[in-house]
């Protein structure tokens, strides 16, 4: 067994759960973290012998991933946060397991997520990266200001959690793959354009931006003042990340990301100009 206490939170993820925990056996502790679900997520969660922990969010801070690193009972240092919708690879386990011997000199690791959009796993194509596995000894999600966005919720928003110490990158990625309808990913993709435009209306996703470190600090700062974002969105995703060898599913998840980065742009403008009259 893999010494890594995992993290799967949920609310009503019945069509995601069993998938997500069959790639979790491996690893020695896991909990799902359940928002008052009503559609038999805790039942299945049950079948796989993780430990089902309920939770409330109070509308404060901490949300919801640094309310699992101050209760809950966990056995190890290193901690994965995976979501309901994501699948850990055997090699990306293994690339885990390897990773985490030993007295690691980092204090966590950048994970890619590989998308399926559309029904299609895309080989090609912007993937994300995020924070997944970190030693909780030496990491911490901020509280940062947003409780003021009306379709914020209880889970920390795009933003990667804090290190004591450098971060490194495993080579492996996990599978976003979520059973959900383009319906479903075009809804959840508003609110989080929500989000960011909100944080860009007054600065504060400057402030945010300020947090990464590197190229990825630098990266993100010029992109977030780049005119014409949804076409450079298009043109990375398509040209630039080879997104064209994936045929149409390629083209069509590049024009699904110009248009997310598209609704944060006319979001705010909308801020911008101020309650209309």
């Amino acid at each position: 067994m893999i010494p890594v206490s995992a993290i799967v939170m949920t609310r009503n993820e019945a069509a995601n759960i069993a998938c997500c925990l069959q790639t979790l056996q491996r690893f020695d502790q896991v909990f799902v973290v359940d928002s008052a679900s009503t559609d038999g997520t805790r039942e299945i969660t049950a079948k796989f012998g993780a430990t089902v922990v309920p939770f409330q969010w109070n509308g404060c801070y901490p949300k919801k991933k640094q309310w699992c690193l101050d209760n809950l009972p966990l056995r190890h240092p290193w901690v994965l946060y995976c979501d309901a919708d994501e699948r850990i690879t055997s090699e990306l386990a293994d690339e885990i397991a390897l990773a985490i011997s030993g007295e690691p000199v980092v204090a966590g690791y950048f994970i890619r997520g590989q998308p399926v959009f559309g029904g299609v796993r895309h080989r090609h194509g912007a993937w994300n990266c995020k924070l997944a596995l970190i030693d909780r000894r030496r990491a911490s999600f901020p509280s940062y200001p947003d409780l003021d966005i009306d379709t914020m919720w209880e889970v920390e928003g795009h933003y990667q959690p804090v290190l004591q110490g450098q971060a490194g990158l495993l080579r492996h990625a996990m599978i976003h793959d979520e059973a959900v309808s383009l319906h479903g990913w075009f809804d959840r993709h508003n609110r989080y354009s929500d989000w960011e435009a909100a944080l860009l209306a007054d600065g504060r996703h400057e402030q945010l931006s300020r947090r990464e470190t590197g190229m990825r600090r630098l990266l993100k700062a010029i992109f977030a003042k780049l005119p014409g974002r949804p076409i450079a969105a298009f043109l990375h995703s398509y040209l630039l990340r080879l997104g064209l060898l994936d045929g149409v599913p390629g083209f069509d998840r590049a024009v699904a990301r110009a248009f997310y980065y598209w609704q944060i742009d006319v979001k705010l403008r909308v801020h911008r100009r101020g309650p209309s009259r």
